[in-house]
């Protein structure tokens, strides 16, 4: 019985993973007019689902295995926990890293029922936490000057297009880092656990994942992909290139970073370039805050939860 809670949990998790990380694939692409967010759910499932069964294994591994200690009973704590603080944040139109959530939630679960954990890799982690969104502030930077330089020499008309291209490739890369590290972030407990096959867990993963996009990424799309600063096409590339990018570069070794930081370190990369006056502080401020309290808020609940359960 406690293994149907504990998929029926995974389930929810990948669910609220759509809702909230559509707005980090497609989000920029849909604010600037790009794509109609209809196109950008079926390319986000076909990419998801391609990620986490190509390249999800390393952070299935680094989440379901090397983190902490499992027993079927933190895992139902831990997932019900994530899942309901991100769909929370969703409604509240706050585009939350769901990783940070999760490894919050296995963590507080593991310590209140005595489990292992893994202080190496817990440090790991949040040094990942740290440097991949600064990587992706900077990199936007270089893209962006690089960009506008190369393309210059170009008809108005002409650039625009190869920016349009350059832009779907980037959401592209961020759908599929989506599948490669988030979903794999969702899941990687319940495979190494031996619930389910990685296989199985990530169709009905992607399936999950897709369904909440469908519902509910509308909100979250808003804030990040017209919220924070005004995106034209080129902005929009370098800030979600060089969250892909980054993302990607910490999923080979194995570390679950949030694309979340990422693509949001991105567009504050641009919106500082192009002037501080033009991002808006008092919403970065505002998601900050909800970084610092989602980790916290995931692992509180769980351990009280493990406590008292």
């Amino acid at each position: 019985m406690i293994e149907i809670v504990i998929v029926v949990a995974c389930i929810l998790i990948a669910f609220s993973i759509g809702s909230n990380d559509t707005s980090n694939a497609f989000g920029i692409s849909i604010g600037c007019g790009l794509l109609n967010l209809k196109k950008a759910l079926i390319l986000l499932f076909v990419l998801v689902l391609i990620g986490v069964n190509v390249q999800g294994q390393s952070v299935m591994k680094t989440v379901g295995k090397d983190l902490v200690g499992l027993s079927s009973k933190s895992l139902a704590v831990s997932l019900i926990v994530a899942s309901l603080v991100i769909v929370l944040a969703n409604w509240r139109k706050f585009p939350l890293s769901s990783h940070q959530v999760i490894i919050g939630s296995l963590t507080g679960s593991a310590i209140s029922l005595g489990l292992n954990v893994n202080h190496i890799t817990l440090i790991k982690i949040v040094l990942s936490w740290i440097i991949s969104p600064i990587s992706s502030f900077f990199l936007a930077i270089i893209f962006y000057k690089f960009i506008e330089k190369s393309l210059s020499r170009y008809p108005v008309f002409v650039a625009e297009r190869i920016f349009s291209f350059l832009l779907l490739i980037s959401a592209l890369i961020i759908a599929y880092n989506t599948g490669a590290n988030e979903l794999a972030t969702a899941i990687g407990a319940v495979v190494h656990y031996g619930i389910l096959s990685s296989l199985n867990a990530g169709i009905i993963g992607a399936v999950s994942l897709f369904l909440g996009a469908l519902i509910l990424s509308y909100r979250v799309i808003e804030t990040v992909g017209k919220g924070i600063t005004t995106l034209d096409i080129l902005s929009g590339f370098s800030a979600q290139f060089s969250a892909g990018i980054s993302v990607w570069i910490f999923t080979t070794i194995g570390m679950p970073v949030s694309t979340t930081y990422c693509i949001i370190g991105g567009i504050f990369g641009v919106g500082f370039l192009k002037g501080i006056e033009t991002v808006r502080i008092d919403l970065l401020k505002k998601i900050v805050f909800s970084w610092i309290l989602a980790p916290f808020t995931g692992f509180l609940f769980s351990f009280v939860v493990g406590k008292i359960a």
